[in-house]
Parts: C-alpha cells; sequence; structure tokens
C-alpha cells in the first residue's frame, strides 16, 4: 500500500517513486496542511526543472534556495525557515547515508534503531521520527522488527492519527478530526 493523498496525482507518484521527496514532505509537515506539505516535494521538483537530489540540495546557496521556497505560491508559510530545514536534512543525508534518503532506513537491526536514525535527523522530534516511522512501516513496507512498537501509538493498525493513516478522503477526515481533538484536549490543559 502507498500514501494516498488528495493531492496532484503527479506528486502522489514523486513520494511513491522518491524517498527523498517522501522524507522532505514529512520535513515540511508542521504548521502546515499535510496536502501543502507532501505536495511541495513535486512544486520544488518543478522549480528545479529536475528530481530531487540530496547532495545538489545540500550544496545549493541558501539564499537562492529561500528564493525558490519562497516564490509565490510559498511551499511552506516559513520558506525561510523551512529551505533552511530541508538543506540541513539533505546535509546529514550525504554526510551519513551518501545521498540516498533509502538508506536511512536500510539495514537497520529493529524499529528502535529506525526511529533512532530518524530522531537524529534535524527538526525531527520524537513524535516526528514516529509519525515518519509510521509512514514508511504503513504505506511503504519499510516494517523492521518492532517497528509498530518504536512507533507508538501512530503504528497502532487501524489508527487514525496522522499522515500514515490517510488512504482516502474518509480516513484523512478522521485523522483531522484526531487532530482537532488533540489539539483541543492540550489547549484544555494549558489553560486548565
Amino acid at each position: 500500500m502507498t500514501l494516498v493523498l488528495p493531492i496532484d496525482p503527479e506528486a502522489n507518484r514523486l513520494l511513491e517513486r522518491s524517498p527523498l521527496a517522501l522524507l522532505v514532505g514529512m520535513v515540511l509537515d508542521q504548521q502546515v496542511p499535510m496536502e501543502k506539505a507532501f505536495s511541495s516535494p513535486y512544486v520544488l521538483a518543478q522549480r528545479l526543472g529536475r528530481d530531487l537530489d540530496a547532495r545538489e540540495l545540500a550544496e545549493h546557496d541558501p539564499e537562492e534556495l529561500v528564493a525558490v521556497f519562497a516564490q509565490p505560491p510559498a511551499l511552506h508559510r516559513f520558506p525561510k525557515a523551512m529551505a533552511a530545514r530541508v538543506q540541513e536534512v539533505c546535509r546529514v543525508l550525504v554526510e551519513r547515508y551518501d545521498g540516498d534518503a533509502s538508506r536511512l532506513w536500510a539495514d537497520v537491526a529493529d524499529g528502535r534503531e529506525l526511529l533512532g536514525r530518524i530522531a537524529e535527523l534535524p527538526g525531527f522530534g520524537k513524535q516526528k521520527a514516529q509519525i515518519f516511522l509510521a509512514l514508511l512501516g504503513k504505506r511503504f513496507d519499510v516494517q523492521p522488527q518492532g517497528w509498530r512498537e518504536a512507533a507508538g501509538g501512530y503504528g497502532d493498525p487501524g489508527a487514525h492519527r496522522s499522515v500514515a493513516d490517510v488512504t482516502d478522503a474518509d480516513s484523512l477526515r478522521r485523522v483531522r478530526e484526531y487532530k482537532q481533538q488533540m489539539k483541543a484536549a492540550a489547549k484544555a490543559k494549558a489553560t486548565g
């Protein structure tokens, strides 16, 4: 099974065939709708005129990359910060994984090791790392031993908690409802 978001079919296909595009989508998946985050790698590739390449992004002139991210419509509501974050993640991929995003999850002993690798990426806290691990396991068959446990509640079968659980319009609605409930609970706790 693969990721199915209500975005341009070409953007979905890029996420399916490009581990880097998938990872960049996850990097951008904060403070914007998930459709925006996961369609932006496709728009970025179009603006660059070629498939995404970690080495090229890592070495790209930072100011020029910000300009690419900020070009209307901006790839993220914080184009400067997210261009820098994508560049930081790509630098890690070049340094540790020879620029190949799929090597991030290749040859891991178990889910805990994979979670640790993901969590070492710039901008990936525990929750974001667990969501990406669940996305890899549920939608891309990256399932080292113990991956569900390492992904926490995001790895639960039948859950509707994150992008890892989106397979159609109904599941997207259920994920949105879950996120709204979590925000309301957090707000109530903060004010209570």
